[in-house]
């Protein structure tokens, strides 16, 4: 890989950044200091170090958004997507949301490029547990508890939702918590008794809930205590 690749990839600069950097002399390999920007390099093997602090070569990258409404998950639409709000250091390493939000829908949006993390995650077999805060339009009844527990049946896909959790926080709030990701399943799932929801946010997926001081459309790389969590481990 090409040592102005791999800085822009590890988030050190863009490119045009980086050559200036490499101009400065601020960018050894291997203690010697890079004359060139097409210099080859083996990230898993050479040393790397901008301004005397080493670069360590991190293939995969997990960001938590908190997403806002009116922007699509997706990684290309003719809307504004997930990934126009990153900066552009996040715009070349493939990154893609895990799974999807309404447009309307806000909240904690896994943005990564560790495909087999995503699977793990999106994956029925699995029973992640993805937990929404949702206001709805009437008033809950302790009867819709048991309607969610059982499954909701939506008919365009001939299905039975999987037992869900509803959790009544007031007359029109609660908490609800599914294993799956079907096409707008919480709104169907509500109006399946009667309802409809009229707000509705994410605030955790498996052990892992929204970091509370991520405002709308703010985002940050996990930890790797939280990517642990995620991968169960």
């Amino acid at each position: 890989m090409r040592i102005d690749k791999y800085l822009a990839n590890m988030g050190v600069g863009t490119r045009k950044e980086v050559k200036d950097y490499i101009s400065k002399g601020f960018i050894l390999i291997n203690g010697e200091v890079v004359k060139k920007a097409t210099q080859q390099i083996n990230e898993n093997e050479d040393k790397i170090e901008y301004k005397n602090q080493e670069i360590i070569y991190k293939p995969y990258i997990y960001l938590m958004l908190n997403k806002p409404q009116g922007v699509i998950s997706a990684t290309k639409d003719y809307s504004k997507t997930v990934i126009d709000l990153l900066e552009e250091k996040y715009q070349n390493k493939d990154i893609f949301p895990v799974g999807r939000l309404d447009k309307d829908t806000e909240g904690f949006l896994l943005l990564t490029n560790d495909g087999k993390l995503a699977h793990e995650l999106l994956s029925p077999k699995k029973k992640v547990n993805k937990k929404y805060f949702a206001r709805v339009e009437k008033g809950l009844k302790k009867e819709d508890i048991q309607v969610f527990e059982n499954g909701v049946y939506l008919d365009k896909e001939n299905y039975l939702t999987k037992p869900a959790k509803l959790e009544i926080l007031s007359d029109n709030e609660a908490y609800i918590t599914i294993q799956e990701g079907k096409y707008h399943q919480v709104k169907r799932m509500f109006h399946a008794v009667d309802n409809s929801v009229i707000y509705l946010k994410r605030i955790s997926m498996g052990e892992l809930s929204l970091d509370e001081n991520l405002k709308l459309g703010e985002y940050r790389e996990l930890t790797d205590e939280e990517i642990n969590l995620l991968k169960g481990e």
